[in-house]
């Protein structure tokens, strides 16, 4: 969504319960849905635990993916907290994930242009990070801590790199407020 700034600062959340479980995932888990690397270059270089995806525009199939079971428990308590704080009520968790860039990867720079993109918020909360991490928006850097939630504007040129030794993960989340969702 195009909001106001390149990045919104949502503040300290409690994704301790969500770090541990996305961290205790095997590597099956992680390769067990490919859609996102497959349909899309830019995530060539990541791997993700989906939860929730879409498909379609004005009608949209949400779908419960193969990480819905391993990581509801925790990420669904955080997402409506988020959401109860932040925005108004009565939308569409449309996706859900934990995206993982692995160390040397790289995000092309890149817009999100499909509609339901266009429309809906994309939430950010950090699982793991490091030094080497850098994440544009807009040409400018930005750094993502963990503890803390992120809104960004994925209408703007965004692009990370992981110059770091370690995994970079980040839970994602699309909302598509009610007005938009009916």
């Amino acid at each position: 969504m195009n909001i106001d700034t390149p990045l919104r600062e949502l503040g300290p959340v409690n994704s301790g319960a969500l770090i541990d479980t996305v961290l205790a995932q095997g590597d099956a888990a992680w390769q067990a849905q490919q859609y996102r690397q497959n349909a899309y270059s830019v995530h060539e270089h990541t791997e993700s635990l989906v939860m929730v995806f879409c498909q379609g525009w004005p009608e949209l199939k949400v779908t419960r993916e193969p990480s819905w079971e391993a990581l509801k428990d925790v990420a669904v308590p955080l997402m409506h907290q988020l959401i109860e704080n932040f925005y108004p009520p009565g939308g569409t968790i449309i996706r859900a994930m934990a995206a993982k860039l692995k160390s040397g990867g790289i995000i092309a720079p890149h817009k999100d242009t499909h509609q339901s993109f266009v429309a809906s918020h994309r939430i950010h909360v950090p699982i793991t990070t490091n030094a080497g991490v850098r994440f544009m928006i807009g040409g400018r850097p930005y750094r993502f801590e963990v503890g803390q939630a992120y809104e960004i504007n994925n209408q703007k040129h965004h692009s990370v790199m992981n110059n770091g030794k370690e995994d970079r993960i980040t839970f994602i989340f699309d909302y598509l407020p009610p007005a938009v969702a009916t």
